[in-house]
């Protein structure tokens, strides 16, 4: 193939040698820049064909770009992709602010970002984006997720009317329609079930296994049946992912099968597994991490999004490095890193949502979680096993899942709230002046494909309406166009009822008693918030919260609503982000609200970027007067009270450490600087690195203390969110009817 001989070696230093039949069908249209969709088994080599056409299109002067979900996934792919930077090709990733230009890209050969990151630029006009050679859209099915899926979607439509030039290919492991969004996107499809490891899917009672031919394998291990799984297969060398429903489910899971497993350890795994549950402990402790590294020692992890990054991340390496035998995850873990393992067990096939109760699990799910069965180099074929409760469930399960297809992706983009966000961008980025350039947008989507176009035209009037109302669009005849508040929430990335509710927020300034806590529940309760839900024994204390500080809340009739579940939520919310900047620790609030150190961080994201908004948004709109709000938005990105902004303006502190030096009297720059680098090391947290470090950042600090910085300013952890927050594996329980409280209809809140 046409295939420059310098990336030949590249991939040939991977091990790979020939290639499989659908890379081969697949990259000779990839390479003769026709566009492609690729739906292939996990581990059938679909990023590799992707890989190769952005290489040969690079090197002939035209970037590419590789469109992921999740930003674990883009450090996964700029990985591998970096392999090629020895042709003289200039690899990147955006990973910055939604609020940002394409600076950090300029020049680059091949991009990778997220959706929400990609489309972002695109709202900055950014020129890389308009000279796109090829566009790589990975897990292209996520069309069908209600929350990532229109950006998926919007994206691709865009670089469609802006540059039909560009070459898409989007790949996926399981679509049903493939041929559908291959028609969509006017690209040869290439469609197989070939995978180089083979998978064997069946059904276990807890004492044999029956697979989809008919085959039956007795389990020699005793023990209860998720057990009997684990075990028989780790006494082939094999690893295994158990896939359960709940976050609690996943957590008591793996401490029961720690027991069964440490027996299996060698001498030398249990050295590297001592490692392991180290670095499962970075951070500030909470009991959560340090429950993890006990399993961790034990050979076995939980996996969800409740974990910290770094917790993940050690679990996610033990588990590559096959130090770590079993991995408990909830499903967000299928969509999220590359983790084979030689059998996968689906525990749970059924889970809790709201007003409807336990519900099964989509098929296309449970096919996502069974494709990460198999293990390429070391299985010659993976297990894919559903647990039945009982012998009677084998046959049922059998037919709905193992024979069953999965369910055809449909687009998610019809939705108010996914119209409202993409139209508004749509008209303020250019792509739609005027009803014609709409019906043009319109008629690239999914959507479009998937539907009559006459059944948009009053969803689509509504929310144009509801856009012109509320001073985002000027409508003058057929004409359309983006006032300046319109653009700028476009490019805050804010959902438009965000920047509505915002508005109203700040008029009511001059009525209300302003505390920080204002701030905080106004973040808590737009759209792109996302609340907290409430459990039946937090009603009392947030409703007696909601009494004392109803006169601080920027609602209208606030003394009405401290009955509603959804206003609750949000004070809960906020009240969240309170215990933080209060300097509560780490395990305590993650104690009294039920949370995990990764909902609590992307809670701190979020508020971060929702203060920025908010300050923009009074800005661009000139309503009210604008609220001072930058000291509180330090706090929140740091966790600390007011009298800490200053020591943690220093790299490499935090806010233990901060706290530290405040105890030791050492509380602004002049004191950094008077004070000598070995009494400054012998405070607890500080050592001898950081505090010459700390005395060179002195020197260059003015006299004052350090200059107010924007929020975030320093802090490589924290990014504005780009989807990762959306990981939802916990379900948001109702207040049941039985207590009898009043529901209120919020109007424009989010419900």
């Amino acid at each position: 193939m046409d295939i420059d001989e310098r990336a030949k070696a590249v991939v040939r230093g991977w091990g790979i040698g020939r290639l499989y039949p659908p890379q081969a069908e697949a990259l000779a249209h990839a390479l003769s820049g026709e566009n492609l969709v690729l739906a292939v088994p996990t581990a059938s080599g679909k990023s590799l064909v992707a890989y190769l056409a952005l290489v040969k299109a690079a090197l002939a002067g035209r970037p590419g770009l590789y469109i992921v979900p999740l930003r674990a996934l883009a450090a996964e792919k700029i990985e591998e992709l970096r392999a090629f930077s020895g042709l003289g090709l200039t690899v990147k990733v955006a990973t910055g602010e939604l609020d940002e230009s394409d600076a950090e890209i300029q020049g680059a050969d091949i991009v990778v970002a997220t959706s929400e990151k990609a489309d972002s630029l695109m709202r900055h006009r950014s020129r890389w984006m308009e000279g796109m050679g090829v566009v790589v859209a990975d897990e292209v099915h996520l069309i069908h997720d209600v929350s990532r899926g229109p950006t998926i979607e919007v994206l691709l439509a865009k670089v469609r009317i802006r540059n039909p030039r560009a070459q898409l290919i989007a790949l996926s492991a399981t679509i049903r329609n493939a041929r559908e969004i291959a028609d969509w996107l006017g690209a040869k499809l290439v469609q197989s079930d070939f995978r180089p490891v083979v998978l064997r899917e069946g059904v276990s009672e807890g004492t044999s296994i029956l697979y989809a031919d008919r085959k039956r394998k007795m389990l020699l291990s005793p023990g209860e049946p998720v057990e009997a799984l684990v075990l028989d297969s780790l006494r082939g060398e094999g690893q295994v992912l158990v896939f359960v429903n709940s976050r609690r489910s996943a957590v008591a899971e793996a401490d029961r099968l720690r027991d069964a497993v440490r027996p299996l350890l060698a001498e030398g795994e249990r050295a590297r597994l001592t490692k392991a549950a180290d670095a499962a402990r970075a951070g500030e402790r909470t009991d959560l991490h340090e429950r993890l590294a006990r399993c961790v020692a034990d050979g076995v992890a939980f996996h969800h999004a409740g974990l910290g990054h770094a917790q993940r991340t050690a679990v996610e390496r033990a588990f590559k490095e096959r130090a770590l035998k079993v991995i408990v995850a909830t499903p967000t873990l299928a969509a999220g890193v590359n983790l084979p393992a030689k059998r996968v067990v689906v525990r749970d096939l059924r889970r809790y949502e709201s007003n409807l109760g336990q519900v099964p699990i989509p098929v296309l799910e449970v096919k996502q979680m069974c494709g990460r069965a198999g293990r390429p180099r070391y299985d010659t074929e993976g297990e894919a096993v559903l647990l039945a409760r009982s012998e009677d469930e084998v046959e049922p399960l059998m037919e709905h899942y193992i024979y069953a297809d999965p369910e055809r992706i449909v687009s998610k983009l019809g939705t108010e709230p996914a119209l409202r966000v993409h139209l508004l961008a749509a008209v303020a980025t250019g792509y739609v002046s005027g009803e014609g350039d709409l019906q043009a947008f319109l008629g690239a989507t999914f959507l479009s494909h998937q539907t009559d176009g006459w059944q948009l035209d009053g969803p689509v009037e509504d929310v144009l309406a509801f856009l012109h109302d509320h001073g985002l669009v000027q409508r003058s005849g057929a004409d359309l166009r983006a006032t300046a508040l319109g653009r700028r929430v476009s490019e805050l990335y804010l959902d438009p009822l965000t920047a509505v509710r915002f508005i109203d927020a700040l008029d009511l300034m001059g009525k209300r008693r302003i505390t920080d806590r204002s701030w905080l529940h106004l973040i808590s309760s737009v759209p792109d918030a996302q609340a907290l839900y409430m459990r039946e024994s937090e009603w009392g204390w947030v409703q007696d919260l909601a009494e004392r500080e109803r006169d601080t809340f920027l609602v209208e009739k606030a003394e009405d609503l401290v009955e509603d579940e959804d206003f609750l939520s949000q004070v809960k919310t906020a009240e969240v982000l309170e215990w933080w900047v209060s300097e509560y620790s780490l395990d305590a609030i993650c104690a009294k609200f039920d949370i995990g150190p990764g909902d609590l961080r992307n809670r701190v994201d979020t508020a971060r970027w929702l203060l920025y908004g908010l300050r923009e948004v009074a800005r661009a709109s000139g309503a009210g007067p604008l609220p001072d709000i930058a000291p509180l938005a330090r706090r929140v990105v740091a966790g600390v009270k007011a009298e800490l902004l200053t020591l943690v303006a220093f790299r490499g502190v935090g806010r233990m450490r901060a706290r530290s030096l405040w105890a030791h009297r050492i509380r602004s720059p002049e004191d950094v600087r008077a004070g000598k680098a070995e009494q400054l090391a012998r405070v607890p947290l500080i050592g001898p690195r950081l505090a010459q470090d700390m005395k060179r950042q002195a020197e260059g600090l003015p006299a004052g203390g350090p200059p107010a910085a924007a929020a975030g300013e320093g802090e490589e952890d924290l990014k504005a969110p780009e989807g990762e927050g959306a990981e939802k594996d916990r379900p948001k329980a109702r207040k049941p009817a039985a207590r009898g409280r009043r529901q209120r209809n919020l109007g424009e809140w989010p419900r």
